[in-house]
């Protein structure tokens, strides 16, 4: 990306806002956006080398632009005012200019209001290039604005604009704002604040994901295609590709690009790009790597859209490959242009209208409802392989190698949005942008199952990577279930689920019937389906010597019971007879019914040819039953139906903010804490940790910290008894042999003597006294910053015990109710908090609360960077919070909030 500052980005940092020169800008606010028809424009702020480039850029504008924004012809930018625009101070005023191929194509800018009395409003305005409007330029530029104003304390915007230029108007009001407007004579006057409302976050969502699926759809439904390094040597890359294109039936002209020959395989072949006589929306690479960034300026001189690179001798080689491959991705956005790649297996689309394999693969499954993301093209062509054995229809197919642009969140944007992908499959070796998954994850989710296996623990980029801690696989596959993701551990249980999910309805409940002529199948088909919640209601042994029409009629009857949600049917074949016969009982007996039904037939994978229903393309369609190799797969993947099932048919359920609370308050306090530190990240004191959390309703049992004896009895006194007295030192908070505490102290002289016996033995001047908690199981509530998916709340038994079994259970921030009665539920030891043994069960009520109070905290500060509550005393008649710590800091990056970008 284009940086003319020459500076670094720490060096920018250390600078105040209000002593930033013309270069030192922060180095975040540069950007890489996708316009509303999926191209991509480079975003950063103005400096003052960009004179001529604006010169250049206004002159481009039509008359009527010009007019529309500056109330009048201005043909030319005057010296004065050129310095003006591109001198700024990055502060109280800001300018962002997007840039094409190394030209201004927009502009946008603000300058404060304080001269007029007005220290926290600016004046915004912005124009964009003739030839780009209509592209959505506007609105981002609004967006990036406003992100820079509210990091520099503006809080709203003022703008004027000709009554005859509603446009404006409108990319005000369509952004989410609430407007106030004013008329005077040909001008309309604007106001509006710039926080970050949820109209806004749902608009710029919504936004987000029209354009990464429309720069996906440009990827995927080409109207032509060039292969750029199509070899007449069928042993190269360049060829098999060109070969697979042709030999798929692509719907599209094809040009090869070879410089020496004329034709390629009986084609007519060019010798670039540029002389290529139509339009081309797809290039596809196969030129030696230290040649990819040569076809660039042709690719952007022919308006290409997306380049697909299966060249390797990138990131996947070698550090200076990676760099190559960060150069790489930075000239193809400033040429407009996504990338996927480099290293990639290809893409393919099996619409008939398209009939796009862009792979390396010869032949890719027919046409299906299933979408299907991979990064590793070596697995890729294996997966192709699997799921044509399978039977299992594609609609579309992704392999982005090194994915250094083009991500799977890109392509779910686009699944999410394609009514002939009805099933995701996801095999990732990294998530990306986590915290943009997930979110992603939960909307695809609740419309279509997305299943996922996670290979490896690379979840975090390591530009992204903290060595504190990291979350295992558990904990990741919870906060995945949280989003409605399914996540499995192998391919296999990938294809499994997909066959389910593809060709049969999800399951009402989970009650089972098992249908079938082996007493051993039938048991081990119930035994693995419990494990997933599912419970046998009716198992039908009919012998090995059953008839087909014994079969079909035990068959229509299971289907038909309304205790029965769903059907295993085991099928083992007498020997020396035609399966056919059994197989049609099989559709017969199941004919009519909505309810899914999986069968263990001859022991197949997939959809076995007799218990096929074709579609309208000769390919297996709704309806299909699908067969697995064992009981046990079968039922694992209709369990997995089932859970998902559930999870989808949960009533909605909002993030719940508590009406009895006080973030005003609450984030003076921090705040304070943290311009107090010099930006520092520091541990609250104790009384402070507890004012804030009070702030939110939050009381921690009354304490009061001592440091002689005397303060030690008067603070008893005050509190009233039965005391504790507890050192709180950072080695002492938490024993398990309870050395530094002594409870229950009934009077004075035991105070007194409690003290000096623990100055003693922990060698602490400073000990806590407070008021004696009710009995009740301890439970401690924590929530953290991860670097994978941001922040992440955990729950479970307090002690050494649980923290060394890990019996912890994690969720993302912010929690619904559901995600927070979820997440008390979800320990393995978390049957103690509902009267396990025999116990009173505590009040769950009060635990859900708490929880979500400490959600709202947190969403609502975001300088907190760790908050725990241990322990939390859960009695049956409430909660009681003994102690907690909270640390504070600058706001971390999030990689997914703020202004749309790549």
């Amino acid at each position: 990306m284009t940086d003319n500052s020459g500076i670094s980005n720490s060096a920018t940092e250390s600078i105040r806002p209000d002593q930033r020169g013309p270069h030192d800008y922060p180095r975040h606010w540069i950007a890489d956006v996708l316009a509303s028809d999926g191209g991509v424009v480079h975003l950063r702020p103005i400096v003052p080398e960009d004179a001529d480039a604006l010169v250049k850029f206004h002159s481009g504008l039509s008359e009527r632009t010009r007019y529309l924004r500056y109330f009048g012809p201005f043909p030319h930018i005057p010296a004065r005012e050129l310095a003006r625009m591109t001198t700024v101070d990055h502060y109280t005023r800001v300018a962002f200019v997007g840039v094409l191929g190394g030209e201004i194509i927009a502009i946008g800018i603000y300058e404060g209001l304080g001269a007029s009395g007005k220290p926290t409003t600016a004046e915004v305005a912005f124009v964009v290039a003739d030839e780009h409007q209509g592209r959505g330029l506007g609105p981002v530029l609004l967006e990036h604005l406003a992100g820079a104003a509210a990091e520099c304390g503006f809080e709203k915007f003022e703008a004027e604009v000709l009554a005859e230029n509603p446009n404006m108007v409108a990319v005000f009001r369509d952004a989410g704002y609430q407007l106030r407007r004013s008329f005077d004579g040909s001008t309309i006057h604007v106001e509006f604040t710039i926080d970050p409302t949820e109209a806004l976050l749902s608009v710029r969502n919504a936004r987000e994901r029209g354009s990464e699926a429309r720069s996906v759809a440009n990827l995927l439904r080409p109207a032509s295609v060039a292969v750029i390094g199509a070899s007449v040597d069928r042993l190269k890359v360049g060829n098999a590709v060109l070969a697979n294109v042709v030999a798929g039936g692509f719907t599209g002209p094809v040009f090869p690009v070879n410089s020496e020959h004329r034709a390629v395989r009986g084609i007519r072949a060019y010798s670039t790009v540029r002389d290529i006589p139509d339009p081309v929306d797809l290039a596809i690479v196969a030129v030696p790597a230290d040649a990819v960034e040569e076809v660039l300026d042709d690719c952007l001189h022919k308006g290409v859209k997306t380049m697909l690179v299966l060249s390797a001798g990138f990131g996947d080689t070698s550090d200076s490959g990676l760099e190559s491959e960060r150069r790489l991705v930075e000239s193809i956005r400033e040429h407009g242009m996504r990338l996927v790649g480099p290293n990639a297996l290809g893409v393919a689309n099996t619409d008939p209208a398209i009939s796009l394999n862009a792979t390396l693969a010869p032949h890719v499954p027919g046409r299906g409802a299933v979408g299907f993301f991979c990064q590793s093209g070596a697995l890729g062509i294996a997966i192709l392989d699997t799921a044509a054995r399978r039977q299992l229809g594609l609609s579309t197919f992704v392999s982005a190698g090194n994915r250094a642009d083009v991500s799977g969140n890109d392509v779910l944007q686009y699944w999410d949005t394609d009514p002939d992908t009805e099933v995701v499959l996801l095999y990732l070796e990294s998530f990306g942008n986590p915290r943009k998954f997930t979110r992603l994850a939960r909307r695809v989710a609740s419309g279509k199952p997305v299943v996922a296996v996670k290979s490896g623990r690379g979840a975090v980029p390591p530009a992204m990577a903290a060595a504190d801690h990291s979350l295992d696989d558990a904990s990741t596959r919870a906060i995945l279930a949280q989003a409605g993701v399914i996540q499995v551990s192998t391919i296999a249980q990938l294809f499994d689920c997909a066959t389910v999910f593809a060709y049969q309805p999800l399951p009402r409940g989970p009650r089972v019937g098992i249908v079938g002529n082996s007493t051993a199948l039938g048991v081990l088909a119930q035994e693995a389906g419990s494990h997933f919640g599912l419970r046998v209601v009716q198992r039908v042994d009919l012998g090995p010597g059953a008839s087909p029409e014994t079969f079909e009629e035990a068959v229509r009857i299971a289907a038909a019971d309304d205790d029965v949600d769903a059907l295993i049917a085991v099928f083992v074949p007498p020997v020396a007879v035609s399966v056919d016969r059994y197989a049609q009982a099989l559709m017969t007996g199941m004919s009519g019914s909505d309810k899914p039904v999986v069968t263990t037939f001859l022991a197949v994978e997939g959809i076995p040819q007799h218990l096929t229903v074709l579609g309208k393309y000769g390919t297996p369609a709704r309806g299909s039953i699908p067969s697995y190799p064992s009981p046990e797969r079968a039922a694992e993947a209709l369990g997995h139906a089932w859970r998902y099932a559930q999870w989808r048919s949960r009533p909605p359920s909002e993030v719940r903010r508590p009406a009895d609370v006080d973030p005003d308050t609450a984030r003076l306090l921090v705040r304070e804490a943290v311009e107090g530190a010099g930006g520092a990240v520091i541990e609250l004191d104790d009384q402070r940790t507890a004012d804030i959390l009070r702030c939110y309703g939050i009381e921690i049992v009354p304490f009061r910290e001592v440091s002689t004896v005397d303060e030690s009895a008067a603070a008893a006194n005050e509190l009233g008894y039965p005391v504790a007295v507890k050192a709180f030192s950072e080695g002492w908070r938490g024993r398990a042999d309870r050395e530094g505490v002594r409870l229950d102290l009934p009077d004075q002289h035991a105070v007194e003597l409690a003290v000096v016996e623990l100055a003693e033995v922990t060698g602490e001047s400073r000990l806590h006294v407070q008021q004696m908690a009710p009995k009740g199981i301890s439970t401690v509530i924590r929530v953290r910053d991860d670097p994978s998916f941001g922040s992440l709340m955990s729950f479970g038994l307090a002690g050494v015990t649980s923290d060394l079994l890990g019996d912890r259970a994690y969720r993302a921030l912010p929690l619904t109710e559901s995600d927070a009665a979820d997440l008390i539920e979800a320990p393995r030891s978390a049957p103690l908090l509902s009267g396990y043994g025999g116990s009173e069960p505590v009040d769950k009520a009060a635990l859900i609360d708490l929880v979500i109070r400490i959600s709202a905290l947190v969403d609502d500060i975001p300088e907190t960077r760790d908050v725990m509550c241990d322990p939390i005393h859960a009695t049956p008649r409430g909660v009681a919070v003994l102690a907690a710590r909270m640390t504070v800091g600058p706001v971390p990056t999030k990689h997914d909030s703020g202004p749309r970008r790549l």
